[in-house]
């Protein structure tokens, strides 16, 4: 919901603050929702591949070590956004050349390498996020999500894939359409493949939703 509110951040004319704010916000709060899927998605793969009471690898399904990692990867966007505002910080710039006769106001990224640099690490980890997912995609549909994370990283990576030669070919103000739609789209499909199947069984098939269905009969 967080990530789909950055939108309004592009409306209305750039100043320098908002300018700062539509970057920074934006990947900081993208990282903290993949961050948290990728967690959930590791920690229900431990769960299933620790069969042994001992095993090392049942502490990673405490709670503390998900927020842990949660925290070292919003750390690491945080961290490539701190250099971004201090050695290039984003600023409202004017265009005066893609129309004759009209001036665009829009928001100078200030550095296009630090500006991918940061879509990058979000991409990284929804491709590690996707790939987990994946590999966790043949456990037991009625304990867990993989099916439904797989979706929605392969709709996350797609949007923003497809983005960087959209963003790229078109100036002033489209490029911040251009960002908006990627914004929402990817944050819709982050969001939707989740939780509606959730929404689904619970308001239409309300015999699912019982501690029952939950488990596997073997014949």
């Amino acid at each position: 919901m967080l990530s789909s509110l950055c939108s309004f951040l592009y409306i209305g004319n750039p100043a320098k603050i908002i300018c700062l704010l539509q970057n920074i916000i934006f990947y900081l709060v993208f990282t903290f929702a993949v961050s948290s899927v990728l967690a959930k998605t590791i920690t229900v793969l431990v769960a299933f591949n620790v069969s042994k009471p001992n095993s090392k690898f049942r502490i990673l399904l405490r709670n503390r070590y998900s927020y842990m990692f949660i925290t070292l990867c919003f750390i690491g966007e945080f961290g490539i956004c701190l250099c971004w505002i201090n050695f290039y910080p984003p600023y409202p710039a004017r265009d005066s050349v893609s129309k004759s006769g009209i001036l665009i106001l829009y928001c100078n990224v200030g550095s296009h390498v630090l500006f991918y640099i940061a879509l990058g690490y979000n991409s990284f980890l929804a491709l590690l996020c996707f790939l987990v997912a994946f590999f966790a995609k043949k456990l037991p549909d009625r304990f867990n999500e993989a099916h439904h994370i797989t979706f929605s990283m392969l709709v996350f990576c797609s949007v923003w894939i497809s983005f960087i030669p959209a963003y790229i070919s078109t100036k002033g103000k489209y490029m911040t359409a251009v960002q908006v739609f990627a914004i929402l789209a990817s944050s819709t499909g982050l969001l939707g493949f989740i939780f509606f199947p959730k929404c689904f069984i619970m308001i239409f098939r309300p015999e699912f939703n019982v501690k029952k269905s939950q488990y596997i009969r073997r014949k």
